[in-house]
Protein backbone atom coordinates (compact mmCIF):
# COMPACT_ATOMS: atom_id res chain seq x y z
CA UNK A 1 0.00 0.00 0.00
CA UNK A 2 2.07 3.05 -1.15
CA UNK A 3 0.56 6.20 0.89
CA UNK A 4 3.36 7.87 0.51
CA UNK A 5 3.74 8.28 -2.93
CA UNK A 6 4.81 11.90 -4.51
CA UNK A 7 1.78 13.41 -5.96
CA UNK A 8 1.38 14.34 -9.67
CA UNK A 9 0.53 17.88 -10.98
CA UNK A 10 1.22 21.05 -12.62
CA UNK A 11 4.62 22.71 -10.28
CA UNK A 12 4.06 25.93 -12.72
CA UNK A 13 0.77 27.05 -10.71
CA UNK A 14 2.90 29.61 -8.54
CA UNK A 15 4.35 32.12 -10.70
CA UNK A 16 8.40 32.55 -11.02
CA UNK A 17 7.85 35.50 -8.90
CA UNK A 18 5.49 34.00 -5.77
CA UNK A 19 8.75 31.05 -5.84
CA UNK A 20 11.39 33.97 -6.09
CA UNK A 21 9.16 35.29 -2.87
CA UNK A 22 9.32 32.98 -0.34
CA UNK A 23 12.77 32.09 -1.96
CA UNK A 24 14.19 35.37 -0.76
CA UNK A 25 12.57 35.35 2.50
CA UNK A 26 13.83 32.09 3.64
CA UNK A 27 17.47 33.35 2.24
CA UNK A 28 17.33 36.46 4.53
CA UNK A 29 16.35 34.53 7.70
CA UNK A 30 18.73 32.25 7.92
CA UNK A 31 18.25 29.09 9.82
CA UNK A 32 19.68 28.67 12.99
CA UNK A 33 22.40 25.69 12.25
CA UNK A 34 21.14 23.38 13.93
CA UNK A 35 17.90 23.46 11.65
CA UNK A 36 19.50 24.47 8.74
CA UNK A 37 19.57 21.04 6.76
CA UNK A 38 15.86 20.57 7.74
CA UNK A 39 14.80 23.92 6.10
CA UNK A 40 17.34 24.19 3.01
CA UNK A 41 15.62 20.34 1.70
CA UNK A 42 11.95 21.89 2.95
CA UNK A 43 12.92 25.42 0.47
CA UNK A 44 14.17 22.88 -1.86
CA UNK A 45 10.71 20.54 -2.14
CA UNK A 46 8.88 23.70 -2.01
CA UNK A 47 10.27 25.27 -5.47
CA UNK A 48 10.16 21.42 -6.76
CA UNK A 49 6.22 20.48 -5.58
CA UNK A 50 4.80 23.54 -6.47
CA UNK A 51 1.14 24.33 -4.62
CA UNK A 52 -1.67 21.68 -5.64
CA UNK A 53 -4.30 23.09 -8.02
CA UNK A 54 -7.46 22.13 -8.39
CA UNK A 55 -7.09 18.94 -10.58
CA UNK A 56 -5.07 17.66 -7.98
CA UNK A 57 -7.53 15.22 -6.44
CA UNK A 58 -6.63 15.59 -2.93
CA UNK A 59 -7.56 19.37 -3.28
CA UNK A 60 -10.46 19.20 -5.68
CA UNK A 61 -12.74 21.13 -3.91
CA UNK A 62 -10.47 23.67 -2.13
CA UNK A 63 -9.24 26.63 -4.32
CA UNK A 64 -5.81 27.13 -1.93
CA UNK A 65 -3.67 27.83 -5.36
CA UNK A 66 -6.05 31.62 -5.24
CA UNK A 67 -3.86 32.12 -1.63
CA UNK A 68 -0.45 32.70 -3.38
CA UNK A 69 -1.50 35.99 -5.29
CA UNK A 70 1.41 38.19 -6.29
CA UNK A 71 -1.03 41.31 -4.93
CA UNK A 72 -1.03 39.21 -1.42
CA UNK A 73 2.44 38.68 -0.44
CA UNK A 74 4.30 40.66 1.64
CA UNK A 75 6.36 39.98 4.69
CA UNK A 76 5.07 42.07 7.71
CA UNK A 77 7.68 41.01 10.10
CA UNK A 78 6.76 40.39 13.65
CA UNK A 79 5.31 43.24 15.54
CA UNK A 80 5.81 43.90 18.83
CA UNK A 81 2.32 42.82 21.09
CA UNK A 82 1.70 43.53 24.68
CA UNK A 83 0.19 41.09 27.39
CA UNK A 84 -2.91 43.16 26.96
CA UNK A 85 -3.47 42.38 23.28
CA UNK A 86 -3.54 38.14 24.21
CA UNK A 87 -6.09 39.37 27.21
CA UNK A 88 -9.26 39.06 25.25
CA UNK A 89 -9.04 35.58 23.83
CA UNK A 90 -6.49 33.95 26.62
CA UNK A 91 -8.95 30.77 27.36
CA UNK A 92 -10.33 29.89 30.50
CA UNK A 93 -7.97 28.23 32.92
CA UNK A 94 -5.50 30.62 31.86
CA UNK A 95 -3.73 30.85 34.75
CA UNK A 96 -2.66 27.39 35.95
CA UNK A 97 -1.81 26.70 32.33
CA UNK A 98 1.27 26.96 30.23
CA UNK A 99 0.81 29.30 27.62
CA UNK A 100 2.15 29.85 24.30
CA UNK A 101 2.11 32.73 21.77
CA UNK A 102 3.05 32.53 18.77
CA UNK A 103 2.70 36.42 16.50
CA UNK A 104 2.26 35.92 12.72
CA UNK A 105 4.05 32.40 13.07
CA UNK A 106 6.90 33.21 15.13
CA UNK A 107 7.09 31.79 18.91
CA UNK A 108 7.25 34.79 21.21
CA UNK A 109 9.11 33.88 24.31
CA UNK A 110 8.45 36.91 25.93
CA UNK A 111 4.87 36.96 25.66
CA UNK A 112 4.99 33.30 26.46
CA UNK A 113 4.08 31.70 30.28
CA UNK A 114 5.60 28.68 31.57
CA UNK A 115 3.73 28.01 34.60
CA UNK A 116 4.78 23.86 34.37
CA UNK A 117 7.40 22.45 36.26
CA UNK A 118 10.63 21.36 34.66
CA UNK A 119 10.52 18.23 35.69
CA UNK A 120 7.31 17.40 34.13
CA UNK A 121 7.35 19.66 30.83
CA UNK A 122 10.12 20.74 29.04
CA UNK A 123 9.42 23.71 26.55
CA UNK A 124 11.95 25.34 24.05
CA UNK A 125 12.42 26.85 21.18
CA UNK A 126 12.96 24.81 18.43
CA UNK A 127 15.99 25.72 17.27
CA UNK A 128 17.10 25.40 20.89
CA UNK A 129 16.17 21.77 21.56
CA UNK A 130 17.55 20.82 18.07
CA UNK A 131 21.03 22.31 19.20
CA UNK A 132 20.71 20.45 22.57
CA UNK A 133 19.64 16.62 23.95
CA UNK A 134 17.11 16.36 22.39
CA UNK A 135 18.84 16.62 18.62
CA UNK A 136 18.45 12.86 17.43
CA UNK A 137 14.55 12.80 18.50
CA UNK A 138 14.39 16.11 16.01
CA UNK A 139 16.32 14.37 13.65
CA UNK A 140 14.07 11.33 13.33
CA UNK A 141 11.00 13.24 14.02
CA UNK A 142 10.53 16.87 12.20
CA UNK A 143 8.95 16.50 9.14
CA UNK A 144 7.57 13.19 9.35
CA UNK A 145 3.90 14.53 7.96
CA UNK A 146 5.64 15.10 4.85
CA UNK A 147 5.33 11.35 4.14
CA UNK A 148 1.43 11.77 4.11
CA UNK A 149 0.99 15.38 2.77
CA UNK A 150 3.91 15.81 -0.09
CA UNK A 151 3.30 18.80 -0.87
CA UNK A 152 4.49 22.30 -1.77
CA UNK A 153 2.56 23.98 1.29
CA UNK A 154 3.78 21.15 4.36
CA UNK A 155 7.72 22.00 2.36
CA UNK A 156 6.74 25.92 2.72
CA UNK A 157 6.31 25.67 6.49
CA UNK A 158 9.27 23.64 6.83
CA UNK A 159 11.47 25.77 5.72
CA UNK A 160 10.56 28.59 8.62
CA UNK A 161 10.72 25.77 11.33
CA UNK A 162 13.34 27.48 13.17
CA UNK A 163 9.99 29.59 14.74
CA UNK A 164 8.68 27.04 16.07
CA UNK A 165 8.59 25.44 19.52
CA UNK A 166 9.21 21.98 21.35
CA UNK A 167 7.33 20.52 24.04
CA UNK A 168 7.89 17.33 25.97
CA UNK A 169 6.30 15.98 28.29
CA UNK A 170 8.51 13.73 30.37
CA UNK A 171 8.29 9.87 31.26
CA UNK A 172 5.03 9.37 33.84
CA UNK A 173 3.83 12.45 34.24
CA UNK A 174 0.68 12.71 34.43
CA UNK A 175 -0.06 16.75 33.85
CA UNK A 176 -3.58 18.42 34.93
CA UNK A 177 -2.88 21.70 33.85
CA UNK A 178 -3.17 22.11 30.18
CA UNK A 179 -0.53 24.06 27.33
CA UNK A 180 -2.26 26.24 25.57
CA UNK A 181 -1.02 27.79 22.05
CA UNK A 182 -2.27 31.24 21.10
CA UNK A 183 -1.84 31.81 17.31
CA UNK A 184 -1.67 35.43 16.88
CA UNK A 185 -2.48 37.16 13.38
CA UNK A 186 -1.53 40.82 13.08
CA UNK A 187 -3.24 41.90 10.33
CA UNK A 188 -3.96 45.60 10.91
CA UNK A 189 -1.14 46.54 8.74
CA UNK A 190 -2.02 44.31 6.29
CA UNK A 191 -2.41 40.56 4.99
CA UNK A 192 0.18 38.77 6.58
CA UNK A 193 0.83 34.92 5.93
CA UNK A 194 1.81 32.90 9.46
CA UNK A 195 3.97 29.64 9.10
CA UNK A 196 3.78 28.04 12.60
CA UNK A 197 5.46 24.91 13.82
CA UNK A 198 5.27 23.10 16.27
CA UNK A 199 6.88 19.47 17.44
CA UNK A 200 5.37 17.52 20.66
CA UNK A 201 6.90 14.30 22.48
CA UNK A 202 4.85 12.96 24.75
CA UNK A 203 6.91 10.05 26.59
CA UNK A 204 5.99 6.94 27.98
CA UNK A 205 3.09 6.84 30.36
CA UNK A 206 2.98 10.60 29.83
CA UNK A 207 -0.70 12.30 30.31
CA UNK A 208 -1.02 15.98 28.77
CA UNK A 209 -3.92 17.95 27.16
CA UNK A 210 -3.13 20.68 24.12
CA UNK A 211 -5.20 23.86 23.17
CA UNK A 212 -4.68 25.74 19.95
CA UNK A 213 -6.79 28.60 19.27
CA UNK A 214 -6.32 31.06 16.37
CA UNK A 215 -6.41 34.66 17.32
CA UNK A 216 -7.44 37.90 14.43
CA UNK A 217 -6.00 41.29 15.36
CA UNK A 218 -6.98 43.28 12.40
CA UNK A 219 -9.64 43.85 9.80
CA UNK A 220 -7.30 42.41 6.54
CA UNK A 221 -7.22 39.05 5.13
CA UNK A 222 -4.37 36.21 6.85
CA UNK A 223 -2.91 33.22 5.95
CA UNK A 224 -1.77 30.58 8.44
CA UNK A 225 0.04 27.67 7.00
CA UNK A 226 0.95 25.43 10.42
CA UNK A 227 2.25 22.27 10.92
CA UNK A 228 1.80 20.49 14.34
CA UNK A 229 3.19 17.19 14.97
CA UNK A 230 2.90 14.58 17.83
CA UNK A 231 4.70 11.74 18.73
CA UNK A 232 2.87 9.66 21.67
CA UNK A 233 4.90 6.94 23.78
CA UNK A 234 4.27 3.65 25.42
CA UNK A 235 0.98 4.05 27.97
CA UNK A 236 0.74 7.76 26.84
CA UNK A 237 -2.53 9.99 27.12
CA UNK A 238 -2.96 12.52 24.79
CA UNK A 239 -6.07 15.03 24.44
CA UNK A 240 -5.88 17.65 21.76
CA UNK A 241 -8.08 19.69 20.94
CA UNK A 242 -8.28 22.87 17.55
CA UNK A 243 -10.43 25.88 18.28
CA UNK A 244 -10.86 27.92 15.23
CA UNK A 245 -12.82 31.23 14.96
CA UNK A 246 -10.54 33.89 13.53
CA UNK A 247 -13.21 35.61 11.39
CA UNK A 248 -14.50 35.58 7.89
CA UNK A 249 -11.43 36.90 6.40
CA UNK A 250 -8.81 34.34 8.15
CA UNK A 251 -7.36 31.44 5.77
CA UNK A 252 -6.08 28.27 7.28
CA UNK A 253 -4.37 25.24 5.90
CA UNK A 254 -3.35 23.00 8.85
CA UNK A 255 -1.73 19.61 9.24
CA UNK A 256 -2.15 17.87 12.69
CA UNK A 257 0.05 14.55 12.67
CA UNK A 258 -0.27 12.08 15.73
CA UNK A 259 1.88 9.00 15.74
CA UNK A 260 1.20 6.56 18.21
CA UNK A 261 4.72 4.69 18.47
CA UNK A 262 3.66 2.86 21.52
CA UNK A 263 0.37 1.41 22.94
CA UNK A 264 -1.54 4.51 24.09
CA UNK A 265 -4.90 6.44 23.78
CA UNK A 266 -4.78 9.99 21.84
CA UNK A 267 -7.93 12.12 21.44
CA UNK A 268 -8.32 15.00 18.50
CA UNK A 269 -11.52 17.23 18.70
CA UNK A 270 -11.43 20.37 15.77
CA UNK A 271 -13.52 22.79 16.46
CA UNK A 272 -14.29 24.91 13.03
CA UNK A 273 -16.55 27.91 13.51
CA UNK A 274 -15.80 30.72 11.10
CA UNK A 275 -12.82 31.61 8.58
CA UNK A 276 -12.43 32.16 4.59
CA UNK A 277 -11.23 29.20 3.26
CA UNK A 278 -10.30 26.48 5.75
CA UNK A 279 -7.69 22.73 5.35
CA UNK A 280 -7.50 20.86 7.97
CA UNK A 281 -5.71 17.61 7.47
CA UNK A 282 -5.89 14.96 10.82
CA UNK A 283 -3.42 11.99 10.78
CA UNK A 284 -3.66 9.54 12.88
CA UNK A 285 -0.74 6.80 12.85
CA UNK A 286 -0.67 3.51 15.09
CA UNK A 287 2.58 2.54 14.52
CA UNK A 288 1.82 -0.26 17.55
CA UNK A 289 -0.44 -2.73 18.65
CA UNK A 290 -3.66 -2.11 20.98
CA UNK A 291 -3.37 1.80 20.40
CA UNK A 292 -6.30 3.60 20.35
CA UNK A 293 -7.52 6.91 18.93
CA UNK A 294 -10.05 9.34 18.45
CA UNK A 295 -11.38 11.94 16.05
CA UNK A 296 -14.10 14.71 16.58
CA UNK A 297 -14.55 17.23 14.43
CA UNK A 298 -17.84 20.47 14.20
CA UNK A 299 -18.22 22.71 11.58
CA UNK A 300 -20.76 25.32 11.93
CA UNK A 301 -20.26 27.64 9.08
CA UNK A 302 -22.46 30.39 7.53
CA UNK A 303 -21.39 33.28 5.06
CA UNK A 304 -19.18 31.81 2.48
CA UNK A 305 -16.30 29.61 4.59
CA UNK A 306 -15.30 26.73 3.02
CA UNK A 307 -14.35 24.04 5.36
CA UNK A 308 -12.64 21.10 4.37
CA UNK A 309 -11.80 18.43 6.78
CA UNK A 310 -9.17 15.52 6.07
CA UNK A 311 -8.50 12.42 8.08
CA UNK A 312 -6.16 9.48 7.60
CA UNK A 313 -5.98 6.77 10.10
CA UNK A 314 -3.08 4.69 9.05
CA UNK A 315 -3.70 0.98 10.89
CA UNK A 316 0.20 -0.45 10.60
CA UNK A 317 -0.05 -2.89 13.69
CA UNK A 318 -3.04 -5.31 15.19
CA UNK A 319 -5.03 -4.68 17.61
CA UNK A 320 -5.46 -1.31 17.07
CA UNK A 321 -8.92 0.38 17.94
CA UNK A 322 -10.16 3.76 16.31
CA UNK A 323 -13.60 5.79 16.47
CA UNK A 324 -14.29 8.97 14.24
CA UNK A 325 -17.13 11.04 14.12
CA UNK A 326 -17.26 14.52 11.97
CA UNK A 327 -20.33 16.80 11.98
CA UNK A 328 -21.15 19.63 9.92
CA UNK A 329 -24.06 22.42 9.82
CA UNK A 330 -23.78 24.67 6.76
CA UNK A 331 -25.76 28.02 6.30
CA UNK A 332 -25.90 30.84 4.01
CA UNK A 333 -23.83 29.66 0.93
CA UNK A 334 -20.65 27.88 2.50
CA UNK A 335 -19.28 24.74 1.92
CA UNK A 336 -18.28 22.04 4.02
CA UNK A 337 -16.12 18.87 2.96
CA UNK A 338 -15.47 15.98 4.69
CA UNK A 339 -12.37 13.27 3.37
CA UNK A 340 -11.87 10.74 5.53
CA UNK A 341 -9.47 7.85 4.95
CA UNK A 342 -8.81 4.64 7.28
CA UNK A 343 -6.06 2.38 5.98
CA UNK A 344 -5.71 -1.29 7.42
CA UNK A 345 -2.44 -2.30 6.49
CA UNK A 346 -1.84 -6.46 5.45
CA UNK A 347 -0.42 -7.25 9.22
CA UNK A 348 -2.89 -5.56 11.06
CA UNK A 349 -4.98 -8.00 11.68
CA UNK A 350 -7.74 -7.76 14.53
CA UNK A 351 -8.36 -3.57 13.83
CA UNK A 352 -11.29 -2.07 14.78
CA UNK A 353 -12.43 1.63 13.10
CA UNK A 354 -15.36 3.22 12.17
CA UNK A 355 -15.83 6.51 10.50
CA UNK A 356 -19.22 8.70 10.49
CA UNK A 357 -19.48 12.46 9.04
CA UNK A 358 -23.02 13.69 9.37
CA UNK A 359 -23.88 16.91 7.60
CA UNK A 360 -27.09 19.55 7.79
CA UNK A 361 -27.54 21.82 5.16
CA UNK A 362 -29.22 25.37 6.24
CA UNK A 363 -28.59 27.70 3.55
CA UNK A 364 -30.88 27.66 0.49
CA UNK A 365 -27.39 28.08 -1.24
CA UNK A 366 -24.91 26.19 1.29
CA UNK A 367 -23.36 22.79 -0.03
CA UNK A 368 -21.80 19.71 1.46
CA UNK A 369 -19.69 17.18 -0.02
CA UNK A 370 -18.31 13.90 1.81
CA UNK A 371 -15.51 10.61 0.97
CA UNK A 372 -15.75 8.32 4.04
CA UNK A 373 -12.99 5.80 2.16
CA UNK A 374 -11.47 2.43 3.45
CA UNK A 375 -8.37 0.25 2.33
CA UNK A 376 -8.50 -2.92 4.18
CA UNK A 377 -5.52 -5.07 3.49
CA UNK A 378 -6.32 -7.18 6.12
CA UNK A 379 -8.91 -10.14 6.53
CA UNK A 380 -9.57 -10.07 10.24
CA UNK A 381 -10.67 -6.75 10.85
CA UNK A 382 -13.95 -4.73 12.00
CA UNK A 383 -13.86 -1.48 9.88
CA UNK A 384 -17.15 0.95 8.76
CA UNK A 385 -17.88 3.92 7.58
CA UNK A 386 -21.04 6.16 6.29
CA UNK A 387 -22.02 9.71 5.92
CA UNK A 388 -25.00 11.61 5.71
CA UNK A 389 -26.47 14.85 3.98
CA UNK A 390 -29.93 16.09 5.07
CA UNK A 391 -31.62 19.63 6.26
CA UNK A 392 -33.31 19.68 10.14
CA UNK A 393 -36.14 17.38 10.87
CA UNK A 394 -39.40 18.83 10.23
CA UNK A 395 -41.56 17.08 12.65
CA UNK A 396 -38.54 17.99 15.40
CA UNK A 397 -39.49 21.81 14.67
CA UNK A 398 -42.93 21.39 14.78
CA UNK A 399 -42.71 20.09 17.98
CA UNK A 400 -40.47 22.80 19.37
CA UNK A 401 -42.36 25.42 17.62
CA UNK A 402 -45.79 24.10 19.35
CA UNK A 403 -44.95 24.77 22.28
CA UNK A 404 -44.27 28.20 21.76
CA UNK A 405 -40.95 28.59 20.65
CA UNK A 406 -40.04 30.82 18.17
CA UNK A 407 -38.82 29.07 14.82
CA UNK A 408 -35.59 30.75 14.97
CA UNK A 409 -34.79 29.66 18.73
CA UNK A 410 -36.21 26.04 17.91
CA UNK A 411 -34.04 25.89 14.80
CA UNK A 412 -30.81 26.84 16.84
CA UNK A 413 -31.90 24.37 19.99
CA UNK A 414 -31.87 21.07 17.29
CA UNK A 415 -28.37 22.67 15.83
CA UNK A 416 -27.41 22.94 19.47
CA UNK A 417 -28.28 19.13 20.01
CA UNK A 418 -26.87 17.92 17.02
CA UNK A 419 -23.38 19.21 18.00
CA UNK A 420 -23.18 18.29 21.61
CA UNK A 421 -21.96 14.36 20.96
CA UNK A 422 -18.49 16.47 19.40
CA UNK A 423 -18.99 18.96 22.98
CA UNK A 424 -19.20 16.15 24.96
CA UNK A 425 -15.46 14.74 24.22
CA UNK A 426 -13.83 18.20 25.55
CA UNK A 427 -12.62 17.01 28.62
CA UNK A 428 -11.75 20.15 30.64
CA UNK A 429 -14.98 21.26 31.95
CA UNK A 430 -14.16 24.94 31.75
CA UNK A 431 -13.06 24.70 28.38
CA UNK A 432 -15.89 22.83 27.05
CA UNK A 433 -18.11 25.66 28.38
CA UNK A 434 -15.89 28.03 26.36
CA UNK A 435 -16.72 26.22 23.02
CA UNK A 436 -20.21 25.62 23.94
CA UNK A 437 -20.86 29.74 24.90
CA UNK A 438 -18.96 30.07 21.08
CA UNK A 439 -21.37 27.67 19.69
CA UNK A 440 -24.22 29.28 21.63
CA UNK A 441 -23.53 32.67 19.94
CA UNK A 442 -23.13 31.79 16.60
CA UNK A 443 -26.83 30.39 16.64
CA UNK A 444 -27.51 33.29 18.22
CA UNK A 445 -28.93 31.51 21.21
CA UNK A 446 -28.60 32.16 25.04
CA UNK A 447 -28.56 28.15 26.55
Amino acid sequence: MDIQRRPQYNQQVMSKEVLDFFSDIHAARKSHPALAAFSEKAIHDFRCLGIPPVKHEEWKYTHVSKLFRNDLLCHAGTPKLSPSDIDPYRLPGHDTASELVFVNGVYDQTLSILRHREEDVEILPLWKAAEGPHAEFISKNLGHSASYHPDGINALNGAFASDGVFIMAKKGKSIVQPVYIYHVADSRNGFVFLQPRVLVHVEAAAQLQIAEQYISLGGNESFTNEVFELVAGQDAVVDYYKIQDEGRLANHVGTTHIRQTGKCLTNAVTITLSGALIRNNLNMIMEAEHGESHLYGLYLLNDRTHADNHTIVDNMQPHCFSNELYKGVMDDESEGVFNGKIFVRKDAQKTNAYQTNKNILVGAKSSAYTKPQLEIFADDVKCSHGCTIGQLDDEALFYLRARGISEKNAKSLLLHAFAVDILKNIKPEPLRRHVDRLISNRLEFNF
